[in-house]
Formats: C-alpha cells, structure tokens, sequence
C-alpha cells in the first residue's frame, strides 16, 4: 500500500487592499485541493498545517483549528458523524514541514486512523503586506496536498530522512522583543547571513546524495524538487519573494505543468528535497500512479 497525492493546488495573496492571511490563503488553496480531487470537505479525517509566518504573529488557536473551520472540515461530529470528526494540528519544521508532515501522514493513514489526510503550507507576513517589508524574505503564498492510499504498494512515497549540518544555524525568524514597541504583532526579523543560499543548497546536495546512497536511487533518472522554487511568474505585479514552507507543493506542481514534463519514459520517479534552519534538510522519494 502506497501513499499518494491525490490533488495539489497553491494560493497567493494578489490584492494590495487587503491583509494577507494564512487562514484565507490556506482555505482557499485546501478548497482548490478538494474540488481538483473532487472530495467534500467531509471526506478528509486530518489537516495537518505547517506554516511558520502567520498574521499578527498569532501562535494560538492553532492556525490549523481555524483553517479546518474556513475549509468547513467535519466541524460538527455530532450531526455529521460520517465518515468521521475532523482533527486538526499544527506541525512546525521550518522549510522541511512539508515532508514532516507527509511523514506524519504515512504514519496515520498506514494504520487506517484516516482515510485523507490535507497538508496546508501557508506563510503570510505578519503585517498583512509581504512586499511592504524589502527585508522579508517570503511571499505571502499557501499550497495544499491530499493524501490517501494507494492499493500500489511500489507507489507513492517512500521513506522521510532528515539531515542536519555540524555548523550553527545561518538563518532565523523570531520576534524581536527589544523593538517590538506597539507595533510588535505585525513585525518579524528574519536573520540570513552572508553565503545563505550556497550553504543550503551545499546541505541539500548532500542530503540528496545521502538519500540516494541508501535507497539505490539513479539520481540521472530522478526528478528532483528542490528547496528553491521560481515564484515570479506566480505573483502579481509589483510582488516579490521566495516560497518558503509551500515551496514542495509549488514545485510539484510545476514539476506538472508544460505538457506533462513528469513522465514514466523519463524518470524513474522524483525526489523532493527541503532544507532550511537548523540547519537541516529532508528528503523523500515519490512515484506517480501508473508508473
């Protein structure tokens, strides 16, 4: 039995008007999700949300709890007890939350506790405008995945690793107390150190080759999703910024676009690898059905 995704779909903030939030862009890109897949917002048993950046800095509820609410996720299990009550969480790893959470999801839908399981990656400044802040890395975006079981066993996704570096983190998010003042819930330093880029995609590599050492993997017949996404053409004029937790999703789907680029005769399968703070990294292998 294998673990697939059954539907993606990401979401970006595109109107300057309004304050980008993570519960509407991650409602937005989990409905395209299911109407892709055509599944009812009933028919998933688990969300799970692994966005870090949020609006106004918010850290409880759950960010998880209201996007189940804005998707309409088996909200009442008293007058809908079928297929099952929803169950929602949080899970925070950085840029590799997206493969911590299909980890989690191979867990749980392995031993039967759901049918479906929805990731939503979301990421928003926290004062509503991304690309008001020049320093600020993100872009306000949001992807989805649906998982569900395959009767394939040789398909889906393969085994999660995650991979640190012996050398202190190079970049990091938190709220600065010190300059916090009024205005502290809508403000976010974000730390990278010179050479940020080239260290990460130098742990990446080597989680890559570490992954492919130890399952076998043709990396000359692999397609590689990496940690660093291109955004532009996603964003609206004016709009900038890299994808940071929704970075896999979007780079799956592109991985999909131009006529079908993902295909048997050229690949074996792909491999998804994300690195981040910590510094770490993770990567995991996936076959499409029908390969």
């Amino acid at each position: 039995m294998g673990i697939v995704i059954t539907a993606a779909a990401t979401a970006v903030h595109t109107d300057p008007a309004t304050a980008a939030s993570v519960v509407d862009l991650a409602g937005r890109a989990a409905r395209s999700c299911l109407d892709g897949a055509r599944v009812s917002p009933s028919g998933v048993g688990v969300l799970v949300n692994v966005g870090v950046y949020r609006e106004h800095n918010t850290f409880e509820p759950a960010m998880s709890a209201l996007v189940q609410k804005e998707v309409g996720i088996n909200l009442d299990y008293l007058a809908e007890p079928q297929p099952a009550a929803g169950f929602s969480f949080d899970l925070m790893n950085g840029a590799c939350g997206v493969l911590s959470a299909v980890q989690t999801a191979q867990a749980l839908l392995a031993t039967g506790t759901t049918e479906r399981l929805l990731i939503t990656a979301a990421d928003v400044h926290p004062g509503g405008d991304a690309a008001a802040d020049p320093d600020y890395p993100y872009a306000d975006l949001a992807g989805a995945f649906l998982l569900e079981r395959a009767a394939d066993p040789d398909t889906g996704f393969g085994p999660v690793r995650h991979y640190g570096a012996d050398r202190p983190t190079d970049v990091e998010g938190y709220l600065d107390l010190d300059t916090m003042g009024a205005g502290g819930r809508s403000r976010i330093t974000v730390r990278r150190t010179p050479g940020h880029d080239t260290r990460t995609g130098e742990l990446a590599a080597a989680a890559v080759a570490s992954y492919a050492r130890e399952f076998g993997l043709d990396l000359t017949r692999t397609l590689l999703i990496g940690p660093q996404v291109p955004l532009d053409a996603a964003l609206p004029p004016g709009m900038t910024g890299e994808a940071h937790t929704a970075a896999p999703i979007l780079g799956y789907l592109r991985a999909l676009e131009g006529g079908g680029a993902v295909r048997p005769d050229d690949h074996d399968g792909i491999l998804f690898v994300t690195a981040g703070a910590g510094p770490s990294a993770a990567c995991v292998s996936y076959r499409p059905q029908g390969w």
